[in-house]
């Protein structure tokens, strides 16, 4: 593994980002945020921070994990 890789950059730089967070979000602000960049990456923030870091994914990565979510592969991590 690299770990010289960074996936992150911050949000403030992306100019032309449209931020989308769930209608389930809580009027305190407690979600993340995504916006999809004109190369097809996407960006996910936490939306307490709009200003704060941003990490961009491929679509691919994306992909998997919101098909992960939808199989309920990470109910664990909300579990009571």
């Amino acid at each position: 593994m690299d770990h010289d890789v960074y996936n992150g950059m911050a949000a403030t730089e992306l100019h032309e980002a449209a931020w989308q967070k769930s209608r389930h979000s809580n009027s305190q602000g407690s979600c993340v945020e995504f916006a999809r960049l004109p190369g097809g990456e996407v960006a996910v923030r936490n939306s307490r921070f709009p200003d704060g870091p941003a990490l961009v994914y491929t679509r691919a990565e994306i992909e998997a994990m919101l098909l992960g979510i939808k199989d309920g592969e990470f109910d664990h991590l909300i579990a009571g």
